[in-house]
């Protein structure tokens, strides 16, 4: 009971004060950065842990995420990401099945698209989770707890997390990698030929349609999955 309380309290807070958590994932970010340049392991480490402690607390991921191309750019930036997002995705789902569960409940109460969902992931857990996280209908952390209320099992969810989340997390880490190209640019630390520019956009403009694409993909698929399970719907 204790932790529900705290989680609420912390929850309430980032609620009421978004500019504050802002501020304070921008300090880490900044911090990473300078660790990163003797240290990026221990850098990427970082970013891991705060990754997880945002997705338990409903805190935003997306600063996080661009800010990980920023710092590590594409490559090592991806694989943290990936393992942050994921890891936490896991916490959220194992903290909804325990002692989170009633809160979560009744936030999801009363919801048809949930429902819906619900009984599809009673059918097809491994192939629904995966759909949801390459088209979300929920947002990111209010699916990571909603899973946790399902049927669907522990490494199936793991997995089709970290595969779902993947095209979503290439296309912000490759922004944030090319904001972090220009600044370098822009501040003399580095010289690109126009060749190197150009294929440097074209990368990110593909990873941009393909996300797209697989979302669009996704979500067709997802909407015929869970309208198979509706109530009412003719059986052939």
């Amino acid at each position: 009971m204790v932790i529900v309380v705290i989680l609420a309290a912390v929850i309430a807070f980032a609620a009421l004060k978004p500019g504050v958590v802002k501020d304070s994932l921008l300090s880490v970010l900044g911090w990473t950065q300078r660790l990163s340049e003797h240290h990026r392991f221990a850098s990427a480490l970082v970013i891991i842990g705060c990754y997880v402690v945002a997705c338990v607390l409903f805190l935003p991921g997306s600063l996080l995420t661009i800010g990980a191309g920023f710092v590590l750019k594409t490559l090592w930036g991806t694989a943290t990401v990936s393992a942050g997002s994921t890891l936490g995705a896991c916490a959220a789902f194992l903290v909804s099945r325990t002692v989170a569960r009633r809160w979560i409940e009744k936030k999801l109460e009363g919801s048809a698209r949930f429902a819906a969902i619900d009984r599809a992931v009673g059918r097809e857990g491994f192939k629904i989770v995966l759909l949801t996280r390459l088209s979300p209908v929920f947002p990111f952390n209010l699916l990571n707890y909603g899973f946790g209320l399902t049927k669907v099992r522990f490494w199936h969810y793991a997995l089709a997390s970290w595969i779902g989340m993947l095209p979503g997390t290439v296309m912000y880490v490759y922004l944030g990698a090319a904001l972090g190209s220009l600044a370098e640019a822009a501040g003399g630390k580095v010289g690109r030929s126009p060749a190197t520019h150009l294929f440097f956009w074209l990368g990110l403009a593909v990873a941009v349609a393909v996300a797209v694409l697989v979302a669009r993909v996704a979500r067709r698929a997802l909407k015929e999955a869970v309208s198979e399970g509706m109530p009412g719907k003719a059986q052939t």
